[in-house]
């Protein structure tokens, strides 16, 4: 196991002295972060929950901060300067988006009536 030396405020030192051997745990965890904000993941759901029509579906659109964090990352993409961070945000703004895509695909049966 390697060791690792860090300087941190006495009050965050305190509080990490309190997790004794679970600190290892902790980190482990708090590194396995998803890649987009949770607000991110409760929009969309909300909006699912919502139970919307399917012209509502259709109309369905990232809010303007997406879609300038998105557009932050695409520029980035393209001059690559994405961080491997970054480069798991825009993968998963792309997995969204195929969703998206696929529920909308998904209604068009039901507006042809």
């Amino acid at each position: 196991m390697a060791k690792i030396t860090l300087e941190v405020p006495d009050e965050l030192s305190e509080q990490l002295l309190q997790m004794g051997d679970r600190l290892p745990e902790f980190l482990a965890l708090s590194l396995q972060q998803p890649p987009l904000p949770a607000r991110i993941y409760h929009y969309i759901l909300d909006f699912l929950a919502s139970k919307p029509t399917p012209e509502q579906i259709l109309a369905f659109r990232p809010t303007a901060q997406m879609q300038e964090r998105l557009k932050t990352l695409l520029t980035r993409s393209k001059t690559g300067e994405l961080t491997t961070t970054e480069q798991q945000e825009l993968d998963e703004y792309e997995c969204i988006e195929h969703l998206i895509v696929m529920l909308k695909a998904g209604i068009f049966p039901y507006l042809e009536r």
